[in-house]
């Protein structure tokens, strides 16, 4: 079964950085669609946090009912949610408990979001797999947001951790995988109340006295996700800092976020010999070798994201690890490997004012912010 996997669409995205509403990126991957009997979605596809607008989740909308369309009811999609949209399985899984595997199907009705989005997706086949899906007996797709627990601040950009704190309190993952999957769920919820808390009982300094390493991270990590300093968004997105920019987020991830990745899957038990994933954006390995953070472990794939992101793209042309359209091929008999969809499509495509689909015309727009990049959080 030819399988195309795409990752981090961030449908309804603010600020319009994700490429797929507009039409000609759009076109692409549709025309993509066309030799696969399969698509997964490799999380962080639909930017859940914006629908309490409506511009979001018509975007989102018009988007998956395009690709619904284009595969028809002799293919299938598998939704495999991510971080972003978490929602779309959060209570199911933390009902499962222990129980959680790492492939384990989720019913459509679990959630709300969930039955809408299938619907969305007609009258295409649909599928939902969390926290991770088998692709192949031996290729094992997983969006990767697991990754965060095992980087300060808990995030796709940031530092190892594991040598300044303590570890999740497994300490090896059952024959079947069961029961390291949920403490990594239970472990985000902790820390997402955690931060909740502390943002309302405690002040910056006391904050910083507590954690001063986690503290100033996390800081930097909001500045830059929320522009709360207009100076610091400018300096960040300078042109000519955007190829520093993008090598040092590169060596983050070669030196975190990889190794943090096959730390999780050696927790959860996932026993393949490679591991598609997505969340830290950067498509590959491309003409380079391949990613296999401990020895005689399995390989690793990004499928890379469809959101242009200033920060690390101004003034830089494809091919380009962050450039937006990335994707990772399963064909029968073949290694999985990374494609390019869009490294010939100019920025001019991929960036600017669009309209919002479903909007009618001489309605007015809503106001949204707009982000400098999109932060993997």
């Amino acid at each position: 079964m030819r399988t195309l996997i795409v990752s981090d669409l961030h449908l309804g995205q603010r600020g319009g950085v994700d490429v797929l509403r507009r039409p000609e990126p759009l076109a692409r991957l549709l025309n993509a669609l066309d030799g696969v009997d399969r698509l997964v979605l490799l999380g962080d596809a639909f930017e859940l946090p914006a629908w309490s607008t409506r511009p979001a989740a018509a975007v989102a909308e018009h988007t998956l009912r395009a690709i619904g369309r284009r595969l028809g009811p002799g293919r299938t999609v598998v939704v495999v949610p991510g971080n972003h949209d978490a929602r779309l399985v959060r209570s199911w899984a933390l009902t499962r408990g222990t129980s959680l595997g790492i492939a384990d199907d989720v019913e459509l009705g679990a959630t709300p979001g969930l039955s809408m989005l299938a619907s969305w997706l007609a009258p295409a086949q649909v599928r939902c797999s969390y926290p991770g899906f088998w692709v192949s007996d031996r290729i094992w797709a997983t969006h990767g947001h697991y990754l965060d627990r095992h980087l300060i601040p808990e995030t796709a950009f940031g530092l190892r951790r594991s040598a300044i704190m303590p570890r999740l309190g497994h300490r090896g993952p059952p024959d079947d995988g069961r029961g390291a999957a949920i403490e990594y769920e239970w472990a985000r919820r902790r820390s997402a109340t955690h931060r909740r808390r502390a943002d309302t009982r405690q002040g910056f300094a006391a904050r910083l006295r507590e954690r001063p390493l986690g503290t100033l991270l996390e800081s930097a990590t909001a500045l830059a996700r929320m522009r709360a300093i207009p100076q610091v968004l400018h300096l960040m997105t300078r042109p000519n800092l955007a190829p520093t920019t993008a090598r040092l987020v590169d060596a983050q991830m070669r030196g975190a976020a990889m190794p943090a990745m096959a730390e999780v899957a050696q927790r959860l038990g996932v026993d393949a010999d490679w591991i598609v994933f997505g969340h830290v954006h950067r498509l590959g390995p491309r003409d380079e070798p391949a990613w296999q953070p401990v020895a005689d472990g399995p390989r690793l794939l990004n499928a890379g994201a469809w959101v242009f992101v200033p920060m690390l793209l101004n003034h830089v042309t494809p091919p380009h690890p962050y450039w937006p359209g990335g994707a990772v091929i399963v064909e029968p008999g073949a290694e999985p490997r990374a494609v390019a969809l869009l490294d010939d499509m100019p920025r001019e495509q991929l960036t600017g004012p669009v309209g919002v689909p479903g909007q009618r015309a001489g309605q007015p727009r809503q106001p949204q912010r707009s982000n400098a990049a999109v932060v993997a959080s």
